[in-house]
């Protein structure tokens, strides 16, 4: 177990030594196949799609318009402008799968 999964996040890396590890890739195969799934992922999104992965989570583009603010240091009003923002929705599977130890240890 790597460092960084002993503090609870899991890097790139790690899901590629995952890869490798439970579908016999080789090293370098499963590196190639993390890369092309996130490559596609972005692709798709820089094109104004929308992506949803069954079971696990969608990703949605939303356009905010541009709007008046203030600094919140300065009180200085600013323009905020139009952009795209992208929100992550968990699928309600993957919810149910990340509270499932919350539930049993509560019936315990």
């Amino acid at each position: 177990m790597k460092n960084n999964e002993l503090q609870g996040t899991v890097v790139k890396a790690d899901l590629v030594d995952r890869v490798y590890e439970k579908v016999g890739f080789t090293r370098q195969e499963a590196v190639e196949a993390v890369e092309i799934l996130f490559k596609e992922i972005k692709s798709v999104l820089a094109k104004g799609e929308d992506v949803r992965i069954t079971g696990f989570a969608g990703f949605h583009l939303k356009d905010k318009n541009a709007r008046n603010a203030r600094n919140p240091r300065t009180g200085e009003p600013i323009r905020i402008r139009s952009r795209r923002v992208l929100t992550f929705k968990p699928s309600q599977q993957l919810l149910d799968s990340t509270n499932r130890s919350l539930y049993e240890s509560q019936n315990s």
